[in-house]
């Protein structure tokens, strides 16, 4: 692929032109609809001049997908009427070396570009709208993360599969969309399903390929409306067809149509294991599958439910994972965590809602027994977490939201969180960033007035702030400028607290860590998002901002004697 394209959307006349060159073995795929009903969209293509192709497509009620393959490369045009013709999507690539360049955006429209960020450090998808991180793994020489995505606008629709890799969990490249929805939930823009979220593993006869799960959710459907599907990617980029493996939820247990979020690990037993994310009519449940065949392709067996969370009512347990803690999958000493999201709970006490639950026990492949239990983010904007082992140990990633703030009125570009490493440390699960964020810090704002308790401005926002204690739960308060909220992290007598103030007196809940007493703390400020760590992640808060406005000044107040040390760190890509 071409390093020095020019990419442009010029109008001319009747005719707009997306205008780039690239390279030879170039795929484009791009996404385009019919104005009006019963008429067709067209585009020409053309390289250096010459036309190579009419691209058509006649559903005026959403995109369609077509793709070019350029054989021969050069300054390529593609050109529509826009009287009769949208473009919502246009990438390229070349199929040899994606994973390493990703790919190269050509066009987004108004409806779904990614918004601009000056040095937003945090992954968010090159168009439309992403959620919940599905099949998060190392695959051969990558980190891959998968996500649920629609790419035709900023709102939540018809359910695709988003695909970037990484080397270091922070720098990403944007792969082509890996998982569509089906060709009849695809023919209209209405929300009634698609692709819903998953896992992934490896292919089991050592090639370079992987095997996705996930759940198809067709509204209305009967007898149900989620299944569970699969399908393998040899070239890690497009995935194969997909196939059902689970048609019907187990008998018997009087469980809700919530059948959905396959999660897909080795057990001790060295069998391939699925969780699954249901409710039942007292609360959630968590159900655990095994599979015997090698490549976890077919042969699942219902084993139990595994874990049920009934405190909070009805809520449906979702987007289960469970990954070994602090020792081999197969040392029965190992304790493993498991963790799953509960939609529409609700905290009585602070008014927080959609929790995720975080379980620590023993599990031998076919029971699981808890020890304790905490929950993974106490600002709750972490959700879906998804985790695997890599070889430094258990790492996670979470959307960076609450299904509590999704308008169907309001555009709601977002996040993912940072990634966090997973820890086992004296009956608490720590959270951590992983290690590599320190890899983002690249000048150092202030390491004197903050500690002094006069204000600093902190540039576009995207910054690290580390506060030591002079001991556990030493008071502080710091205020940080937001233009939309009131904003600041305070440490005190009832717990950590991030105050979250939304304006004109409007309720929000409280997000507290009652009782934490931590030493040190990192604090990552992005524009729309804020994420604590205390305590190496003993304590890990996490949340979203609205708007795309940046925090611009902190201020840190505390009696004398109680602050050692504080330092702001400009954070960049």
């Amino acid at each position: 692929m071409t390093t020095h394209a020019e990419i442009a959307s010029a109008a001319a006349a009747d005719v707009e032109n997306i205008s780039a060159v690239l390279a030879d073995a170039t795929t484009i795929h791009i996404w385009l609809k019919a104005r009006q009903m019963g008429t067709s969209a067209e585009i020409k293509a053309t390289v250096a001049g010459r036309e190579i192709d009419r691209l058509m497509a006649s559903n005026s009620d959403e995109f369609e997908q077509r793709s070019l393959d350029l054989g021969q490369g050069g300054r390529t045009v593609l050109s529509y009427d826009p009287t009769t013709t949208q473009v919502s999507v246009a990438y390229a690539f070349q199929h040899q070396n994606v994973l390493t360049e990703g790919v190269q955006i050509l066009h987004s429209s108004r409806e779904n570009a990614a918004p601009t960020v000056v040095g937003g450090y945090h992954f968010r998808p090159p168009f439309g709208w992403m959620n919940d991180p599905n099949g998060f793994g190392r695959f051969s020489d990558h980190v891959h993360l998968f996500y649920q995505h629609y790419p035709h606008s900023l709102r939540w629709n018809t359910m695709h599969w988003g695909h970037a890799v990484s080397d270091d969990y922070i720098h990403w490249r944007h792969l082509p969309i890996f998982l569509f929805p089906s060709s009849d939930l695809s023919a209209r823009a209405d929300g009634r399903g698609g692709a819903f979220s998953g896992s992934a593993i490896p292919l089991s006869s050592g090639e370079p390929g992987i095997r996705v799960f996930f759940t198809e959710q067709v509204k209305d459907r009967e007898p149900e409306e989620q299944i569970q599907l699969t399908a393998v990617s040899h070239d890690q980029i497009t995935a194969g067809a997909q196939e059902i493996i689970l048609a019907h939820r187990p008998s018997g247990l009087d469980l809700t149509l919530d059948f959905r979020d396959p999660y897909v690990f080795k057990g001790p037993d060295h069998l391939w294991k699925m969780l699954i994310g249901s409710r039942d009519r007292a609360g959630g449940v968590v159900l655990l599958y095994e599979s015997g065949d090698p490549n976890g392709a077919s042969d699942w067996t219902f084993v139990g439910i595994i874990h049920r969370e009934d405190r909070y009512g009805m809520t449906a347990a979702e987007c289960p994972c469970i990954v070994p803690l602090d020792g081999p999958a197969d040392d029965p000493k190992t304790r493993w965590a498991l963790i799953f999201g509960l939609l529409t709970s609700r905290d009585p006490q602070t008014g927080r809602r959609n929790i995720t639950a975080a379980t620590v026990g023993r599990f031998d492949g076919r029971s699981f027994v808890k020890e304790f239990e905490q929950e993974l983010d106490f600002a709750t904007d972490a959700y879906a977490f998804q985790a695997f082992v890599d070889r430094s140990g258990p790492i996670g990633i979470a959307w960076l939201a609450n299904w509590t703030e999704v308008s169907k009125k309001v555009d709601f570009p977002t996040a993912m969180t940072l990634p966090r490493q997973l820890l086992l440390e004296k009956d608490a699960l720590l959270t951590p960033p992983v290690e590599t964020v320190a890899t983002l810090r690249r000048d150092l704002i202030d390491d004197n007035k903050l500690k002094g308790q006069e204000p600093v401005g902190l540039n576009n926002g995207a910054v690290e702030i580390v506060i030591e204690l002079a001991g556990p739960g030493a008071q502080f308060h710091l205020e940080l400028d937001h233009p939309d909220v009131g904003l600041g992290v305070q440490l005190g007598a009832e717990g950590l607290i991030i105050h979250y103030d939304l304006p004109d007196g409007k309720g929000a809940p409280r997000y507290i860590a009652g009782g934490a007493q931590p030493s040190t703390l990192r604090i990552f400020l992005d524009v729309g998002s804020i994420e604590v760590f205390a305590d190496n992640g003993r304590w890990t808060g996490t949340k979203r901002l609205p708007g795309f406005a940046a925090v611009s000044t902190a201020r840190l107040s505390a009696p004398a004697g109680n602050i050692t040390a504080a330092t702001i760190w400009q954070l960049e890509l």
